[in-house]
């Protein structure tokens, strides 16, 4: 039963960690390597309106994911525009970006177990017979909250709309008139903006370090490729079942092979099934 109860809990941290990541391919096909970076810029945000401005913790959370979206729009208009379908030069430079993020946080002072951000409540409770603090209740909540906020936004408004005929078929958006380079520009703040909610509700259970940003963008692409990019239902898929094998073996072996798990996820996955469990097999084997 605690594997099944904290199995749960990590899928659910798995997916809020990798849905942005997902989002900005599945649309746009940028493989955003910043992904990492702008969670632990959220989480920094959210603590330096927190401690140094004294704000009120709802109002430091929205201008935290503000912060997020305006740099994740930044990054597209600055960066990523001028490149846009030249794959390897968009891998290099969100990787450097998210390089220039990260170590300038730690340049800032960013390091050790300074930095923390308050917990949504105290207190645990027993769930067939296995106590579980609310935070990582909180997690699920949040988890099963943006699957179908994310789902509701897709399909139901006219914004969402214009992000899946431009992730199906771009240059028939385009004759519809549909901006490719607006909807980009709003999927990748969009996916900022979900990175910010990951940190908001995940950094709790820690601390704002920089080397969180390296391990997020590690657990994002292993859900992804695992999952297949660009498949959302592939990333909730591959969420689950990294996040119970993650927990399996720090349950009955070691905590610190959470990462080998991923690792070993993402290579096994390239070398069998490069689309993954339900991505496009034929334009990711190209990738690949």
């Amino acid at each position: 039963m605690e594997v099944l109860i904290y199995g749960s809990v990590q899928s659910a941290s798995l997916f809020i960690m990798a849905c942005g990541f997902s989002l900005v391919y599945g649309i746009t096909r940028l493989p955003n390597f910043a992904h990492g970076a702008l969670y632990v810029f959220s989480g920094y945000a959210a603590w330096v309106f927190l401690q140094r401005l004294g704000l009120p913790y709802p109002l430091a959370a929205l201008l935290a994911l503000a912060a997020a979206a305006a740099l994740g729009v930044a990054i597209y208009q600055l960066v990523l525009r001028r490149i846009r379908g030249m794959e390897m030069s968009e891998v290099i430079a969100t990787y450097a970006v998210g390089l220039v993020i990260l170590e300038g946080l730690r340049w800032a002072g960013v390091r050790g177990t300074t930095h923390s951000l308050p917990v949504f409540a105290d207190g645990n409770v027993t769930v067939l017979g296995v106590p579980i603090d609310y935070q990582r209740i909180a997690i699920v909540v949040v988890a099963l909250a943006l699957l179908g906020l994310l789902s509701a936004f897709t399909h139901f408004s006219r914004a969402g709309r214009a992000l899946r005929a431009v992730a199906q078929d771009e240059r028939a958006a385009m004759m519809l008139g549909i901006d490719p380079d607006r909807t980009a520009t709003v999927a990748v703040a969009l996916g900022s903006v979900l990175a910010g909610a990951g940190a908001l509700v995940l950094l709790p259970l820690g601390s704002i370090v920089v080397q969180e940003g390296y391990k997020v963008l590690i657990y994002a692409i292993a859900v992804c490729v695992v999952g297949g990019l660009g498949s959302w239902t592939g990333t909730v898929l591959a969420s689950l079942v990294l996040g119970f094998a993650q927990y399996v073996t720090a349950f009955y072996g070691k905590a610190h092979y959470q990462m080998v798990v991923m690792l070993a996820a993402i290579v096994l996955t390239l070398l069998v099934r490069p689309s993954g469990f339900l991505g496009r097999q034929k334009e990711l084997e190209e990738r690949v």
